[in-house]
């Protein structure tokens, strides 16, 4: 099943959760054509008939592509390039043990 990008389907769970709290909080009041409209989208776009599936499969798979994402070569490199400089260095480097100039 093709499944829209990341990024989207954060935005309608977002979207959808936001003017849900919104509108009615109580549940009191009907949604609106809007909330309609993305609880529509939701399901089409996760392959499901009802929105509490479709925010469930939303969910599911926007972690899924979070831990690729965090897990991929590229991630990895950019945390590396990140790191300071001390915290590349070896344990005894960064004083563990190990006597400075100025202390032996």
């Amino acid at each position: 099943m093709l499944m829209p990008l990341p990024i989207t389907l954060y935005q309608l769970v977002a979207e959808y959760e936001s003017l849900l709290v919104e509108e009615s909080p109580d549940g009191a009041t009907p949604p609106s054509q809007r909330l309609r409209d993305l609880a529509y989208t939701l399901c089409v776009s996760t392959g499901t008939r009802e929105v509490a599936d479709a925010l469930d499969t939303a969910r599911s798979y926007l972690a899924k592509a979070a831990a690729t994402v965090t897990n991929s070569p590229a991630a990895t490199r950019l945390r590396a390039e990140r790191r300071p400089a001390s915290a590349a260095l070896a344990p005894h480097a960064a004083g563990a043990g190990m006597a400075t100039e100025g202390e032996a």
